[in-house]
């Protein structure tokens, strides 16, 4: 069930902003966070991006850095409304994940920043199928969320964390083995990886994933 702190969060822009930035500090900041999982590829000006759950923009704004077109999707009409305003040079379409409003092989890189531990295990499955079909053949799909730590001192923060600002679903991410999931839908290991491993930051807590269709 969600707590008081996770509808506050969300509802004051500046509260989800400064939990955002004190929880990224674990990996060298935000900017190095919400850029994790885009190391060791190449994007250009023509690269079509979709962020997908882009929320308010958090990831959008470095998104759009690196190319000039990139489309943020999220089904919250506020967090949609935050985002427009945050990074006017995207663009923006509301919609669920689960039922994509795109043709099949849309776009070069879908990317995902802490949104999928939102999820129930069906919708899991039913996002990574939708995110499958609106890639390009050789798209790549990337991701950062919530891990299971390797190192115990870790736990203590990512266990207050969860209990204080997310709900059932994060915990059953972290126990979920999400690149064999990836692999039933037909993902493969991305060409610049050697494996389809994770891999992991702040103790293991967090797991970034880069395949390829």
């Amino acid at each position: 069930m969600a707590t008081i702190f996770r509808d506050l969060s969300y509802r004051y822009q500046w509260l989800y902003d400064a939990i955002a930035r004190l929880a990224a500090l674990s990996v060298g900041g935000e900017a190095r966070f919400r850029q994790l999982a885009l190391q060791n590829l190449t994007l250009g000006a023509e690269t079509k991006v979709l962020d997908l759950c882009c929320g308010s923009g958090q990831t959008t704004q470095f998104l759009v850095q690196y190319s000039q077109d990139v489309t943020g999707l999220d089904a919250s009409p506020r967090s949609l409304e935050r985002a427009r305003k945050n990074v006017p040079s995207a663009k923006y379409v509301e919609a669920f994940a689960e039922s994509m409003p795109f043709g099949d092989g849309e776009f070069d890189l879908v990317h995902s920043s802490v949104a999928m531990h939102e999820m129930q295990p069906l919708q899991l499955r039913q996002i990574f199928q939708e995110v499958y079909r609106v890639l390009k053949p050789g798209g790549v799909f990337t991701l950062v969320d919530f891990h299971r730590p390797t190192n115990p001192v870790f736990w203590p923060g990512l266990a207050v964390f969860l209990w204080l600002f997310e709900t059932e679903t994060a915990w059953e991410l972290i126990e979920t083995d999400l690149q064999s999931l990836l692999a039933e839908v037909g993902f493969q290991p991305n060409n610049s990886e050697a494996t389809q491993q994770p891999k992991l930051y702040a103790g293991g807590s967090i797991q970034v994933i880069q395949v390829q269709k």
